[in-house]
C-alpha cells in the first residue's frame, strides 16, 4: 500500500546553497514513515510497537528550492524478523523530476520492554494493499 504527502519547500528548509537541506529531507521521511503507520495501524496496534531506525540509505537525484511542492510517497519493501525496510521517493509536483530514493530499515519494538520483536502478520496486513474486486 503506497502511502502519499506533499510539502511545500519554505525559508526554514533551506541550506546555505538554497537548496532544501539534507537534514529536512531526513525529517521528511521520518514524519511520511509516521503518518503512514498512524493512519492504517489500529491504536491498539499502535499501543503495543514503537519503531526505530536502525539504517538510512538516501540517494539524492534533484534539488528542490523555495516554493517548491513536493510530493512524496512511501511503501513497504520487505519485513523479516523485527525489521521492516521502507522505501520513501519524492518527486517536484510541477516538473515531476525526482529529487531522492531512500530505503530505510525499522526495527519494531515492543512498547513495554523496548525489545526488538517479530512483526506480526496483524502487523504486516496493515500495509498489504486490498485485493482487487
Amino acid at each position: 500500500m503506497t502511502f502519499e504527502m506533499t510539502r511545500v519547500v519554505t525559508e526554514e528548509d533551506l541550506d546555505d546553497l538554497d537548496h532544501v537541506n539534507n537534514v529536512r529531507y531526513v525529517q521528511w521521511i521520518q514524519d511520511i514513515s509516521k503518518e503512514h503507520w498512524q493512519s492504517y495501524a489500529p491504536e491498539a496496534l499502535r499501543n503495543q510497537a514503537i519503531w526505530v531506525v536502525k539504517q538510512h540509505l538516501i540517494e539524492y537525484k534533484n534539488s528542490a528550492k523555495l516554493g517548491d511542492t513536493i510530493r512524496m510517497s512511501t511503501y513497504i519493501e520487505k519485513s523479516e524478523g523485527a525489521i521492516s525496510t521502507r522505501v520513501v521517493q519524492m518527486h517536484d509536483e510541477q516538473s515531476k523530476l525526482p529529487l531522492l530514493r531512500s530505503e530505510t530499515e525499522w526495527c519494531l519494538l515492543n512498547a513495554a520492554t523496548l525489545r526488538p520483536m517479530r512483526i506480526s502478520e496483524e502487523i504486516r496486513s496493515v500495509f498489504i494493499d486490498e485485493p482487487s474486486t
